[in-house]
């Protein structure tokens, strides 16, 4: 695995929603509440993006301040985005040709999120488990960001 430091700042940061929510109508940045999604919140933010954009089971991709309803919707089931929404959705947004791009989150979010961008670095690819990723979200939220030291 390439160590997060040595990413160029990346132009785009994506990271998961969570099933933990609010009970009402939000920011996207305000709906999802689960420590997972926190943890890569501030994974994100450390790297310093010129984009953050979470990819939501339900909405697919969604800027922080995209106001959203509450849902129940996992990735995978029939009501869930597909990569060919995501797809539509970067090219709407501006998004697709990004370069750098970092993908945080688990192996359901980043497979979908590779349709888009296969060139995408995956920091917390080859982990074993929960414990690892925050493990490594955390470090990667304590770093200065790309290119400077822990």
């Amino acid at each position: 695995m390439s160590d997060y430091r040595d990413f160029a700042r990346p132009e785009l940061v994506v990271i998961p929603c969570g099933s933990r929510k609010l009970d009402h109508a939000a920011r996207a940045a305000d709906m999802y509440i689960g420590s997972y999604h926190r943890a890569c919140r501030k994974a994100a933010e450390a790297l310093r993006p010129d984009r953050l954009i979470i990819l939501s089971a339900r909405y697919g991709l969604l800027d922080p301040d995209d106001v959203i309803e509450p849902y129940d919707t996992p990735h995978g089931t029939a009501d869930a985005v597909t990569a060919g929404l995501l797809l539509d959705q970067a090219h709407q947004r501006g998004l697709a040709r990004l370069d750098p791009v970092v993908l945080l989150g688990g192996a359901r979010h980043v497979t979908l999120a590779r349709a888009i961008w296969p060139h995408a670095r995956t920091p917390l690819s080859g982990t074993r488990g929960m414990g690892e990723q925050f493990a490594r979200l955390a470090a990667i939220a304590r770093s200065k960001g790309p290119g400077h030291p822990a």
